[in-house]
């Protein structure tokens, strides 16, 4: 089993600055490295506080020099907000300076309030994604290539900066639908998936959803990677759950926000937390998520894994004003007991 840390980058509030913000995501992508993870992703937002990285290849490129063995995702680079000519390079380029550990995450969008200032109409973007994502499969395994589709027309043309991995890095799809599921085991792409907040149904649905996406194109299901967003937290010190927890329920309330296309922004920026129907009571997240003893934890990922079957997990980091060094302890918690103990017991 595969272990990662998923890095936000998340500001709660003005008591943060960006730069500590961002401080603390590269802080915690090194202990990421030293307590034995596989990976550290890094998302990818703009114009306000819900993520601070404008530019998940940018840390890529910055962390790959402090760095020297942790792969590096991006999770995800929102295609219809690129220009995919310029984006080949760009993949390019991170994959060289870190030394061909690339994982390239991809996906739609969902956030109409990053598209409007983008003039990008976030209504397409799940066409205007697929056919980027046709461009970007031509630029890594074609030297010269050229494009005529509905969005982008492109002359014969030639990427100078190409991967170290051959043919490409390899691709992760966010899949919040069965088409992107599907599209993921038509090519051979890896699967990005998260089960919320939600608990073991949640995940045996998911699980139904990605063995139907893997039997239409006639696949089996582990001819692709799954890796699994997971909200993760060991401790016996109740407070540091809760805070966690809370951390945790205000990024999803933003994220909702965002997905709902409600702006909540009093300065135009700085978005407002706002208690919606969707949130869960402290009580139901600590059981349908791993969180309390790191025995509890270990037990309860067995169980998930058990379900889902997933190749990675990967735990959330940087959510909201969570305390950074006991953040960082809890890295180093998991590399020393939980990841050792839950590969044990996978044999």
């Amino acid at each position: 089993m595969e272990f990662a840390t998923f890095i936000l980058a998340a500001q709660r509030g003005y008591h943060q600055s960006c730069d500590s913000v961002i401080g603390n995501s590269i802080e915690q992508a090194i202990a990421s490295e030293q307590a034995g993870f596989n990976t550290a992703w890094f998302a990818e937002h703009h114009f306000n506080n819900y993520s601070l990285v404008p530019s998940p290849l940018m840390m890529v490129a910055h962390c790959a020099g402090l760095t020297s063995t942790i792969r590096l995702g991006t999770g995800v680079c929102v295609l219809p907000l690129y220009q995919p000519q310029r984006l080949l390079s760009e993949i390019g380029f991170a994959d060289i300076v870190s030394n061909g550990r690339l994982e390239l995450g991809v996906g739609s969008g969902y956030q109409q309030f990053e598209f409007e200032r983008f003039g990008v109409d976030v209504d397409q973007a799940p066409a205007v994604f697929a056919e980027y994502l046709d461009i970007l499969l031509k630029g890594l395994n074609q030297k010269v290539f050229e494009h005529n589709g509905q969005y982008e027309k492109i002359p014969l043309t030639a990427i100078s900066l190409r991967t170290i991995q051959r043919p490409a890095p390899p691709i992760w799809i966010a899949c919040g639908s069965a088409r992107s599921m599907c599209r993921a085991y038509r090519e051979g792409h890896n699967l990005f998936v998260t089960a919320f907040h939600n608990g073991l149904e949640n995940l045996r649905t998911l699980r139904e959803t990605i063995e139907a996406a893997a039997a239409s194109r006639g696949k089996d299901v582990t001819a692709a990677k799954i890796g699994l967003l997971r909200c993760c937290y060991a401790s016996d010190d109740q407070a540091e759950i809760d805070s966690y927890l809370d951390n945790a329920r205000f990024q999803r309330r933003l994220s909702e926000a965002l997905h709902q296309r409600r702006q909540q922004s009093r300065d135009g920026y700085l978005l407002q937390e706002t208690p919606t129907q969707q949130d869960l009571s402290f009580e139901t997240m600590r059981q349908n998520l791993p969180i309390g003893s790191v025995s509890r934890v270990i037990d309860r990922l067995l169980e998930e894994i058990s379900i889902l079957k997933p190749d990675q997990i990967a735990i959330q980091t940087q959510l909201g004003d969570f305390d950074q060094k006991t953040m960082l302890r809890q890295i180093e918690l998991w590399g020393d007991k939980i990841i050792p103990a839950i590969n044990k017991s996978l044999g």
